[in-house]
């Protein structure tokens, strides 16, 4: 049975991996954003997303981490994700590590800095064990996904989370490059998801294939509301209801946003232009 995610309760999910969830649960983060720490119960740790600005959260993770924080691994620089790496950097000393700083869209953790910056398939030794950056641009163009490559872990950030669908917002995100990311997984050993939010994903491979069947069920739609169309041409906010109609209103926000990602990703793959703020699909 699965267990109710407590914000702030200190959780051992594996021999190696703990996880704190920070106090910010809601429609877009789920039960809150999970931090991870990652290590034995004697030697150096490693931290996967510290988080919110939430003092109280970054309180726990220095409690928790101690002096044996060496480093701070950030996915990509949301909000919800990254800002807290400055308060725990300052009181444990730990280096900070991540693809760097993006435009700013409304977003982004301006102030975030890297120690050191990382790209694809870069490695940090952590002396008792090895993460492997993976780029994995789509929901965000700097986002990286860790693998803990003694147990094959996948530490997924936004790339993947557990029981909600990832949202594309343009211009920083792009259903191409998501598409792309999700089917490079497959060339990597493993063989659990730890998500920015909700619980461990047990079987990576049939979960990315249904999230790929979901994205073109999605486009699909997007297709067929375009044929439908008196003239063949529509709006965003046209499109919205109709691609988007079994999903709660309440959610139709950032549906539009994903819903713009698709028929970026259609005009990319030459089946769609847009003129005027208005979308047709391109003829055979």
């Amino acid at each position: 049975m699965t267990t109710t995610i407590i914000p702030g309760e200190l959780v051992r999910i594996h021999p190696r991996v703990q996880r704190i969830t920070a106090p910010n649960p809601g429609m877009m983060t789920g039960p809150g954003t999970n931090s991870y720490l990652i290590g034995d119960a004697t030697g150096d740790l490693a931290m996967i997303d510290p988080g919110p600005d939430i003092a109280s959260h970054a309180d726990l993770l220095i409690k928790h981490a101690g002096n044996r924080l060496r480093w701070i691994f950030c996915t990509h620089t949301h909000q919800d994700h990254s800002p807290a790496s400055r308060a725990v950097k300052q009181a444990t000393g730990a280096q900070i590590f991540g693809f760097g700083r993006v435009p700013d869209d409304g977003r982004q953790d301006t102030e975030f800095k890297a120690d050191q910056a990382l790209t694809n398939d870069d490695v940090v030794d952590c002396g008792a064990f090895k993460i492997r950056a993976i780029h994995t641009p789509g929901h965000a163009s700097n986002h990286l996904c860790y693998l803990l490559e003694e147990v094959s872990w996948l530490f997924t950030g936004d790339h993947v989370m557990q029981g909600s669908t990832v949202v594309i917002s343009p211009p920083d995100g792009d259903m191409y490059e998501y598409f792309a990311s999700l089917n490079k997984l497959s060339s990597y050993s493993i063989t659990a998801f730890a998500p920015g939010h909700g619980h461990v994903i047990e079987a990576p491979r049939e979960e990315v294939t249904k999230i790929i069947a979901h994205r073109l069920k999605r486009e699909q739609k997007v297709v067929d509301a375009l044929a439908k169309m008196p003239t063949g041409t529509a709006t965003l906010d046209e499109l919205v209801p109709v691609v988007y109609d079994d999903v709660s209103p309440k959610l139709h926000v950032p549906a539009r946003r994903s819903l713009h990602a698709h028929l970026l990703k259609l005009a990319r793959d030459g089946r769609a232009v847009e003129g005027e703020g208005c979308w047709q699909m391109v003829k055979a």
